[in-house]
Parts: structure tokens; sequence; C-alpha cells
């Protein structure tokens, strides 16, 4: 779990269908269509589509504004101190892009081979992130030591920042868009904005490059670090030093953001991998929801200046470490188990036998609560919103949307995996009563 289930979640997306079949059936449009194509259909409207396209940039806008000072004039109202438009930030974002897609090329890290493509050619995955993190990251705190460029500067300007994300993404989901003829003739392609806001192809690759797997891990999750690194580097240039609770929230989401490296070919696998096709949606998405939405508490402390109890600090490093510790464990139990369920580490553990020939874990960390791996997620994202204090409810709006898009995920899985296992799921649910809290939920 990360991210990305959080970003599919709000866009409205359905949980992995584990289990559903992939017959075809009889669409609106007359033409055949599988039970996901057809769920998608009803999920998104031309309405909701165009809504989605274009909210989240003054949504996240107005989450910002809220977030400094009470005194401070209002961006959308004419202050000029911080401008919505700046063509040097969408400078800063194409020359960010080209920088991560020649660190792609890196002779570093494994390659992964997953499916293949129409030609039947093996799709080729770099798993070179991690590195490239480390060097854009060493790049960005070597600029600013050596005075090349203020962090403050990004963050005078963030709103034009986010604005030239989202011009950016449109472009280069139109460019992918146009790109995607070459497959397949227009008069095939079905609706225009659907194909152009979810995307036509699931694989789509420009220059060797897997354009889902480049823009989740390198825009989204390493654009996510360089935009709170910025906020950390900026509160050093106005207050001489790092406040505790900037450095608590910097250092949580800087090692989640590397254990999801450390782990990049976990996203392969994945729904969103496997069955989303890649559009503006998923695009802008990677581009401002990602960085900019995630990092909502290390603005909110740039602006306000927070400041926070040595017992508090305690607790909440107790909280962040216990939740890392249950979603780090539990996750790798639940990958080694699918890989080689008849491993010597499992034989202590106890299964039921599925109809479909799997079998259920029902003890380890998925006997105590049935997505512990959910919970420990939920308890890192608290965790890294709780160094805001309690003077505003707008840092907390992130945690609570993330709650509860894990909680409505949780519930579609299960409906799924109900629909696959049958009775099977049903004596699980039996042994494991809770979800997430144990004795509560």
């Amino acid at each position: 779990m990360n991210e990305h289930t959080h970003l599919n979640e709000l866009k409205g997306r359905a949980a992995t269908p584990c289990g559903r079949n992939k017959e075809e059936l009889k669409g609106a449009d007359g033409c055949n269509h599988t039970h996901e194509e057809l769920q998608e259909e009803e999920t998104w409207s031309n309405a909701r589509i165009i809504r989605v396209c274009m909210m989240m940039t003054p949504l996240l806008t107005l989450l910002y504004e809220g977030c400094r000072p009470q005194d401070a004039r209002w961006a959308l109202l004419g202050d000029t101190t911080t401008p919505s438009w700046d063509w040097t930030m969408l400078l800063v974002v194409f020359a960010y892009t080209a920088m991560q897609a020649a660190l792609y090329y890196l002779p570093f890290g494994q390659v992964e081979h997953r499916g293949k493509d129409e030609d039947g050619q093996v799709l080729r995955y770099n798993i070179n992130g991690l590195h490239a993190f480390v060097i854009s990251s060493a790049l960005l705190v070597g600029m600013w030591s050596g005075g090349v460029f203020q962090a403050c500067r990004i963050t005078g300007r963030i709103y034009s920042l986010v604005c030239a994300c989202y011009v950016f993404s449109f472009l280069i989901a139109t460019l992918l868009y146009l790109h995607s003829f070459k497959k397949q003739p227009f008069s095939q392609t079905g609706p225009v904005l659907r194909g152009f806001a979810l995307g036509k192809d699931i694989n789509h690759r420009v220059f060797g490059v897997d354009m889902k797997h480049f823009f989740m891990v390198r825009i989204g999750f390493m654009g996510w670090g360089m935009v709170i690194t910025c906020y950390l580097l900026a509160e050093i240039e106005k207050d001489g030093l790092v406040s505790l609770p900037m450095l608590l929230v910097v250092t949580f989401q800087l090692l989640y953001i590397v254990e999801f490296l450390l782990d990049e070919a976990s996203v392969l696998p994945t729904k969103e991998f496997t069955q989303d096709g890649i559009g503006f949606l998923m695009i802008q998405g990677e581009y401002i929801y990602i960085p900019f939405y995630s990092s909502t508490a290390a603005f909110f402390l740039l602006q306000q200046g927070v400041q926070i109890s040595l017992p508090s600090v305690f607790l909440i490093c107790l909280l962040y470490g216990v939740g890392f510790a249950i979603y780090y464990i539990s996750n790798g139990q639940k990958n080694c188990f699918r890989k080689d369920p008849s491993d010597p580490a499992f034989a202590g553990l106890r299964t039921i036998l599925s109809p479909s020939g799997q079998n259920l874990l029902v003890s380890g960390w998925f006997g105590w609560v049935r997505h512990p791996n959910y919970l420990g997620d939920i308890m890192m994202t608290w965790a890294w919103t709780l160094p805001c204090g309690f003077s505003s409810v707008l840092p907390y709006i992130p945690a609570i949307l993330c709650t509860n898009m894990l909680r409505e995920r949780a519930n579609e899985i299960e409906e799924a995996c109900e629909e696959k296992h049958g009775e099977a799921w049903k004596e699980y649910c039996r042994r494991v009563p809770y979800q997430l809290l144990p004795n509560i939920y």
C-alpha cells in the first residue's frame, strides 16, 4: 500500500478485482466490454472526469492558502508577492522531468522483466529509482549550499509551480494521447475525453521507457521528496535552523519514500500497473497530488511555525515507528507468502484452503487484523501530521482522506475476495473479525 493507492481512491478507481472474471459483456455503446471496463464506465461519467481534471489544482491552492498566516493576503485575491504564474517554474518542471528521464538510463540497480507487449516482446523496467533519488537530492542540496538557488524562491512561488505542473502534465498527456494513435487508428479509440483522461494504453512506452513506471516513481514519489526538501531548506533560510516539528515531518516522509524506492519493483504487479491506462488523470496526480497534497503538513509548518514538547515528540516517534514496523513486516509476510506458500518460514502459520486453490493466511500479522499493512500506513500518515499541532484542521485533511480511502479500499477488496474465495473468505472473517483495529474496527 502506498500513496498511489490514495491517489487512485481519490480519483474513484475500484480496488483490485481479485478473482473477477474477464468475460465480455455488452456495454451501452453495443460493444463488448470486460467487467472492469463496464465498472470503469459506471464510475467515470464525463461530468466526473471534467470535475477531477479541473478541480485538483484549485482545491490544492485553497488548501495551501488556508495554511498561510491569517494576516497574509490571499494570492487568489491578487497578492503580487505570490504570483499564480511564472514561466521560470514551467522551465523548472521541464528541467526536472528531463533530468529524471536521463537518470532512468543509469547503469545501476536491477532490471525487471514483467509481461509482454502487443508484439510479444518482454517488457523491461530499470529499477534504479533509489540511485536517481540520491543523485537528485545531492544535486538539490549541493546547489542550495553553493548559493546557486534559494529554496524560498521556489516555496514563495509555490502556486506558480503547481500551475506549471498542471500545464506540463496536460501537455505530456496530450502528447501521449497523440502518440497512442501509432498503435490504434483514431476510429477505434472510443470517446476522446475518456481516452485522454483515463488513457488508452496500459503499457505506453516512449524510447523504451514505460511512462507509467516513470511518472509513478520519478515524478510522483521522487518529486514528493524534492518538494519536502525544499520546504526544509526554506525554513533554514527563513529562521536560520530547522524546527523540531519540520524535522519530524520531513524525516518521516523521506523514510517512507526511501522504503518505497528500496522496493520499487513492488509497483509492477499492482492494479494501477496491470489494468489501468495512463492518461491525464494519472499524470496530473503524479505531478500534483503526490508531491503537493502529501506534503501539506510540511508546508503548514513552514508558514505557521509550531512548537511541540519533548514528550509529544516521543509519542509521535513511537506512533510512526510502530506503524512503520507493522506496515513493513506485514507487507513482507504477505508478499513472501504469495511467492512461496511452502516456504518453511510459514510452517507454523495456519491457513484456509480456498476453492480457488489458494491458501488464505489466517495467523501471523493477518491473524491479528485483516489489513495490518493498511493500519501501519494510517499510523504513519497521522504521525507525520501530528507535529502540526491543533491550531488548524487543514493539515489534517490529507490524513483524514487517507484514512477514509484505505477504509473504503479494504471494504472493496473484501467484497472482491468474498466473490473469489466464497465460504473460505467468510470463515477467515469469522476467525479474524476486525479489519483495521483489533477489538475496535
